[in-house]
């Protein structure tokens, strides 16, 4: 399954790019890495990768920069990873084009299996027949991948698309954590769900500027405590 798909590791520090190499490599992966920014991009455009692993923190320029450099040109995922925890800088390195966001240290267990989910992504995994879903003003096209608020198309990354999807699909229900990881990220997650509420975050957001440049009322996704999210039905 991972045969001749290429990911590029960008990373200064040499025990963690050893580490994600052979661990890559032996999950069939062929892997380059990268020990900065100057380096990553050349190597980008030389070879373009399938998927990119990116930290947030160079030598020579911000990971958040540079994934906003690539994302000018590149399709394939970003996921950057980081020691820096706080949700204003995952948001950040959503903000810049990123796809994904993990906190170090990570288990690899949990990093294969976002790059599997990352390298499947494509049309939602929503599993509705439904190609169209209207809630309120908001209306979610699976088949054109497309997301209007009054009238107004909102700009979403491809998972926040999938989240947003899956939620309209359901709306007005309350879906678990557990339901959405799986449904959204890969059907056998087993990680950590904080990159659900990054993603909540930055959707919240972009709905939010939508609804008010359009002049819409804002849709809400209501956080369930002990449970996950739920799309209000209004």
């Amino acid at each position: 399954m991972s045969s001749g798909t290429r990911i590029l590791v960008v990373d200064d520090e040499r025990p963690i790019r050893r580490a994600l190499e052979v661990t890559l490599a032996k999950a069939g992966y062929s892997v380059d890495t990268a020990t900065d920014a100057s380096e990553a991009l050349t190597k980008a455009a030389l070879t373009p990768p399938d998927l990119v692993i990116l930290d947030l923190m160079l030598p020579d320029a911000d990971g958040a920069d540079v994934s906003r450099q690539l994302r000018d040109w590149l399709r394939a995922p970003i996921l950057l990873i980081s020691a820096v925890g706080e949700e204003g800088d995952k948001i950040r390195a959503l903000d810049a084009g990123a796809d994904d966001y993990l906190t170090k240290p990570f288990r690899f267990a949990e990093l294969r299996a976002r790059i599997r989910a990352h390298l499947r992504r494509g049309p939602t995994q929503a599993g509705r027949d439904d190609a169209v879903r209207t809630v309120g003003a908001l209306t979610v096209d699976t088949t054109a991948r497309r997301c209007l608020l009054g009238g107004r198309e909102v700009p979403l990354r491809a998972k926040e698309f999938d989240l947003l999807a899956r939620l309209a699909a359901d709306a007005g229900a309350a879906l678990s954590r557990e339901t959405l990881m799986s449904d959204v990220w890969d059907e056998h997650w087993s990680g950590s769900t904080k990159t659900l509420d990054v993603h909540v975050a930055a959707l919240r957001r972009r709905l939010d500027e939508t609804a008010a440049a359009a002049g819409a009322a804002p849709v809400r996704i209501t956080t369930l405590r002990g449970h996950g999210y739920r799309l209000e039905n209004t």
